[in-house]
């Protein structure tokens, strides 16, 4: 898990979110996050299905929704502290499925690992308008405490931007979801190849 990584955002979008992703695709992404949080569960499943068929070489994780992600065949999901417990999700998903967890300490990055997960999303680094609810920011010395202690891959969210991204990569992030900096603009593509070069990735 390298380079950035792709969270769906509806309410930000220019095109929508299968335009959205189509254009992440083709920017190299690894994963492609399907994240609604308004959507009526009718609605999420035939927008994951959509997604499912576009991402053939790309990981597709659901937010929140087990259930979503078994219909339709994704990789697997990423939780919050909040949802179902990942033990749960690992009983429900199996082995092989992807599970990520978002993270906002180093006790909860050392949890997460001990659970099994595949990786975590430390949030949020700097202050966003994106969530609300995020919290408070962690700053790029929590990404450098957490990589110390934990080996999971870390994937940076939250109020980042091409400015602030090498600080982050540089602390150790091994991925970064930067929403706002690049779904608010009209070549999604484009602002995330930005990104990409940061990490030196080549895409096609």
């Amino acid at each position: 898990m390298k380079g950035y990584y792709f969270v769906t955002a509806a309410g930000l979008s220019h095109a929508g979110i299968i335009a959205d992703v189509k254009k992440a695709i083709q920017a190299g992404v690894k994963v492609v996050q399907y994240r609604n949080k308004t959507g009526t569960t009718a609605e999420m499943y035939k927008e994951a299905a959509a997604l499912r068929r576009l991402c053939k070489k790309t990981y597709l994780l659901i937010n929140d929704r087990v259930d979503i992600a078994l219909a339709v065949g994704a990789d697997g999901v990423h939780l919050g502290q909040e949802d179902m417990p990942a033990r749960e999700a690992r009983r429900l998903l199996g082995q092989k499925k992807i599970i990520g967890l978002t993270v906002h300490s180093l006790p909860e990055a050392k949890e997460a690992q001990k659970l099994g997960v595949d990786y975590i999303g430390l949030s949020p680094i700097f202050a966003t308008a994106t969530k609300l609810d995020a919290g408070m920011p962690a700053g790029v010395s929590l990404i450098k405490k957490i990589k110390k202690e934990v080996s999971l891959p870390l994937v940076a969210i939250g109020g980042i931007t091409l400015k602030n991204a090498p600080q982050v990569i540089a602390a150790g992030a091994d991925a970064v979801c930067a929403i706002s900096a690049v779904i608010t603009k009209k070549d999604v593509k484009k602002e995330i190849l930005k990104f990409q070069k940061l990490f030196d990735i080549k895409t096609r």
